[in-house]
């Protein structure tokens, strides 16, 4: 089967969990019933979509860039940087505070303190490393260990009731979902897409190498300076969405990476997408309907993801 047809097939089956998701114990038989399910139901499917299409993309272009099969944007530090600033608003405010419990607020924040920080710090890294994309990801990882540390001391001296309320937003959740933020965040998607849609297409040139690429045409540091900003801008959004959810790009780019098998990033990128739209919407029907709701999705990405990075760096050293 070649890859067109492929992810044809892909498509399809995310259609497929998408009505599953929709229409299971969805009474369709009671009309009122049936539209008010389907309210709380379609803002949480299309927050999914969102979240997928942001961490499969970033990952791919992220590993791509790398040029490593078992790195993900998180070594960037940006879920180390979301519970940072969620720790300190409740430190600093308490968790009554307005910043804590307005959703739109605490999105507002949590995007542009990310969006910010980040942006600032990987820009300034990247030109004081020589456009060394491996000293930038040393750096992230430094700065993993730095939030988390802070993090850490906050909580220790926090009000253990403080503590309570603090830890449900650190876990990712779809179960509420804030509508008011789908708009803009599927607008922030589109014009950060539309901005790197020349350095999207160079991708299949840069993974070539820096010289291979130079020799081509292509101003390598100023493309992989824009891509690996929209990388951080990508995981800031899915993360300001709905939290950190480690592993799932891992798991995404590499299970993508193995069903197509080939360097266009054309097919990689949609088929990562589509594969990170397949994985939570399954993972949520999962959640949804076996467990009630008791476990939820991100627990499943953990453990999944967790097993599945150690059969890369175990079983599949000579693809990494």
């Amino acid at each position: 089967m070649n890859n067109r047809k492929k992810l044809i097939l892909l498509s399809f089956l995310v259609i497929g969990v998408c009505a599953a998701y929709l229409l299971i114990n969805s009474y369709l038989g009671k009309t009122k019933l049936f539209y008010y399910i389907l309210s709380l139901r379609i803002p949480t499917l299309i927050v999914m979509v969102i979240a997928a299409f942001a961490i499969g993309s970033a990952t791919m272009i992220f590993q791509s860039i790398i040029n490593n099969r078992i790195v993900t944007p998180c070594l960037l530090g940006m879920n180390a940087m979301y519970t940072l600033v969620h720790t300190a608003v409740v430190f600093a405010a308490g968790s009554g505070s307005i910043l804590a419990r307005n959703s739109n607020l605490s999105f507002a924040v949590d995007l542009i303190v990310m969006s910010v920080v980040a942006t600032f710090v990987y820009s300034y890294m990247f030109r004081k490393t020589g456009n060394n994309v491996l000293y930038v990801l040393l750096i992230g990882t430094v700065l993993s260990s730095f939030f988390g540390s802070i993090q850490s001391t906050m909580i220790r001296v926090m009000d253990p009731n403080e503590y309570d309320a603090l830890l449900t937003t650190l876990v990712a959740d779809f179960n509420n979902i804030n509508v008011e933020v789908i708009l803009f965040s599927l607008i922030l998607l589109a014009a950060l897409t539309a901005f790197l849609w020349k350095d999207l297409q160079l991708l299949d040139v840069i993974t070539l190498g820096k010289d291979q690429a130079i020799n081509l045409g292509v101003d390598y540091d100023r493309s992989i300076r824009r891509l690996l900003l929209g990388v951080v801008l990508c995981i800031a959004i899915a993360t300001a969405m709905v939290g950190p959810i480690s592993f799932l790009g891992l798991i995404l780019a590499n299970l993508a990476r193995q069903l197509f098998k080939t360097y266009k990033h054309s097919y990689l990128i949609a088929g990562s997408a589509l594969m990170g739209m397949l994985a939570m919407i399954a993972g949520q029907l999962i959640s949804q309907h076996v467990f009630s709701y008791a476990v939820p999705i991100s627990t499943f990405i953990t453990i999944g993801g967790g097993i599945y990075f150690l059969y890369l760096l175990l079983f599949r050293k000579g693809g990494i």
